[in-house]
């Protein structure tokens, strides 16, 4: 009671005079009409303005209301319940592959090899600067990259390798993470081996039947010995494993740059010390039942030119066209892509994926394997023209727009399209380099590329010579990128051997170049490569100089370069062919389809080759999460077809009890086209 008298002494009206007399003498009596009646202005409550501060608290606040109830829900469900909602929309799920082929009656055998390629496998730091302290131990890639956010300069740094050597920088030590949880995932949630690994557990594979070979895939491969002695690692686990597995041997199964790095070892485990294994010429033959290559870029991949040229691919051309201010800017002092190019030119790996063979495997300005090509996913045709009708309803033949795909790098559409007698080429290999851009401030030390030694004379030579081959782009970036370069020609090489006796081929910088170098004496080894089709993937690109910056990359894929509906092949200044997004067909099928099938100067021991071929189906709902039947480079690893196929070799299968060769592309045709001396 108390309470209600005081809030309704606030509400009266304050006197002019002795408050208690005032009141007593007041009560009862009705106020007149002459008087003014009391003033509301004391009882109005002044109304909060709605700020944007509070409106960006109020959608925090709903954002992690939410969040915490879906966490709630989701640790809360059954744990069937996900596949029931799955089922109930999409029917029955099949099988994994590792169930199915258990009540089949397979058991583990073959003691089984993961090589995990570039990017996928885990980084952990060992010691580093003042700025990565706590970093302990954590890892620097894959996981959930917290550090990328919170400290971007630093992290850069320290995954950056030393620009002369090409090995650690003083202070600092990245290694590999060992074991199976290297590459099983590389963040939360984004499988890359967990599902083979979980597969081949049904079946009976545990951690002593399967060896995770981590790398640090950052350096040169020959280099993961030098300083990690990566290779005797690997070479002493599988003499481990087929000693404690009865005699069977290892069946090796290399994703994406692990099969390159592979091939390196094959002849490394082979060849006598100091730069070799010692393993003796019949040690493979011993060892090694099958290679099951997945994506394997073989022959090397157009995505290297270009993110080693301007640190650029399809998807980053469309992200800086749509917003520029991020990439190409100083937009909060972020420089993305000129930090990108310093750390990644640091990388001597991404070199051995620059395309091998030459104008010869890749064509050149007026040919190539693939001409005739239709861009459309998941359709292979073997026919080159398509059927229209014309204005009067009749049928018509039209003949697909011709694609020169032997350009790799043009400057400018009209370029790319021109016959090759129009285009006039000012050779650019003499042309003389000047410091005489705009980049003088110390940001642009900070981010140093070798693009600030070129000079606008320089630049203008690359421009003016308009289109590069396979051949001629290898020229390009060594004149863009010559420190890069010159350690990139100590540990790799991108031609064809004329003599493979020639005693030159016995260094390790051909060991990853199957062009240059001969398989193993291992008659009863077979090698399948196993890849996605039916994806377009970069094949060749269109560039355009960029507008004069600090500190700036003269040269960008043009977007805005694109074919229509004439040439569907063209999007957004990147030529397409068939692949899995990331390695071209004919990189990944080639060596298999002809280059080391049958006894070739190439295999001359004659082990079995296989071609198997997945075509691409998307997940059709979103509940199927990245599909069981996809061809796409990273989620073919979840594909089924091609667990099934890796778990009865593993079983102890061979390749043509798999079923041979599986073919929906046209690699055999194009193989034929190249003409290669076998």
């Amino acid at each position: 009671m108390s309470l209600l008298r005081r809030r309704k002494q606030q509400q009266l009206p304050p006197s002019e005079g002795d408050g208690s007399d005032h009141d007593d003498n007041d009560k009862g009596k009705k106020p007149s009409s002459s008087s003014a009646p009391p003033s509301k202005e004391p009882t109005r409550r002044t109304k909060a303005k709605w700020s944007c501060v509070d409106s960006c608290c109020w959608l925090v606040g709903c954002v992690c209301s939410a969040w915490w109830l879906l966490l709630f829900l989701y640790n809360a469900m059954p744990a069937s319940f996900p596949q029931y909602v799955t089922e109930a929309i999409t029917g029955p799920l099949p099988d994994p592959p590792g169930v199915k082929l258990q009540k089949e009656g397979l058991r583990a055998k073959h003691p089984v090899v993961f090589v995990p390629g570039i990017v996928t496998g885990g980084l952990e730091l060992w010691e580093g600067h003042q700025c990565a302290e706590g970093l302990f131990r954590k890892r620097l890639w894959g996981g959930t990259f917290g550090d990328v956010y919170k400290r971007p300069l630093c992290w850069v740094e320290h995954m950056s390798l030393d620009n002369e050597t090409g090995l650690d920088k003083p202070g600092i030590r990245v290694r590999s993470v060992t074991g199976l949880v290297a590459a099983d995932y590389f963040v939360p949630g984004y499988f890359v081996w967990a599902v083979l690994i979980a597969n081949l557990a049904r079946i009976g594979y545990e951690e002593k039947t399967m060896y995770m070979a981590a790398y640090d895939w950052r350096l040169s491969f020959q280099n993961t010995e030098v300083r990690d002695q990566t290779l005797s690692r690997i070479k002493s686990n599988i003499e481990l494993m087929v000693a404690t597995n009865g005699g069977n041997r290892v069946v090796v199964i290399p994703h994406s740059m692990g099969v390159l790095y592979f091939l390196h070892f094959m002849k490394w485990v082979e060849a006598p010390p100091p730069m070799g294994g010692g393993g003796g010429p019949n040690w493979c033959e011993k060892h090694i039942k099958a290679v099951m290559n997945i994506g394997g870029p073989f022959l090397g991949v157009p995505k290297a030119v270009a993110g080693l040229f301007s640190s650029e691919a399809k998807d980053v051309a469309v992200a800086r066209a749509i917003a520029p201010d991020v990439l190409d800017s100083d937009f909060l002092g972020l420089q993305t892509l000129r930090h990108l190019m310093r750390m990644t030119r640091t990388w001597d790996s991404t070199m051995s994926m620059l395309p091998k063979g030459g104008d010869t495997i890749w064509g050149n300005l007026d040919w190539s394997p693939e001409d005739g090509l239709e861009c459309k996913a998941k359709k292979h045709k073997t026919n080159d023209t398509e059927v229209s009708k014309d204005s009067n309803g009749e049928n018509i033949e039209v003949q697909p727009e011709p694609i020169n795909y032997g350009r790799l790098v043009s400057f400018g559409k009209d370029v790319a399209e021109a016959p090759s007698s129009e285009i006039e080429q000012i050779e650019f290999r003499d042309a003389v380099k000047g410091n005489d851009i705009v980049h003088s401030n110390a940001s642009c030390r900070e981010i140093w590329t070798e693009y600030h030694e070129l000079g606008w004379g320089g630049i203008k030579a690359v421009a003016d010579y308009k289109v590069y081959t396979a051949s001629s782009v290898i020229d390009l970036l060594h004149f863009v990128a010559p420190r890069m370069m010159q350690r990139g020609n100590v540990h790799f090489s991108y031609g064809i051997a004329d003599n493979l006796d020639d005693p030159k081929y016995q260094h390790y910088k051909y060991w990853s170049n199957p062009l240059e170098t001969k398989l193993p004496n291992a008659p009863d080894m077979e090698i399948i490569s196993m890849y996605g089709v039916g994806i377009p993937t970069e094949r060749a690109y269109v560039y355009k100089l960029a507008p004069q910056a600090e500190c700036y990359i003269p040269f960008r894929i043009d977007a805005s370069a694109d074919g229509g509906e004439e040439n569907k092949c063209l999007k957004g200044g990147v030529y397409l062919a068939d692949g899995d997004e990331t390695v071209p067909v004919l990189s990944a099928g080639y060596m298999c389809a002809k280059g080391w099938r049958g006894k070739t100067r190439f295999n001359p021991a004659g082990s079995k080759t296989y071609v198997r071929e997945y075509s691409h189906s998307p997940p059709s709902t979103l509940l199927e999460g990245r599909g069981t039947q996809s061809g796409a480079h990273v989620d073919i690893m979840g594909n089924f077809a091609l667990i099934e196929d890796i778990i009865r070799i593993a079983a102890g299968a061979t390749g043509e009890e798999i079923g041979g060769d599986q073919v929906y592309s046209d690699i055999f045709k194009w193989s034929e086209k190249i003409k290669l001396k076998l």
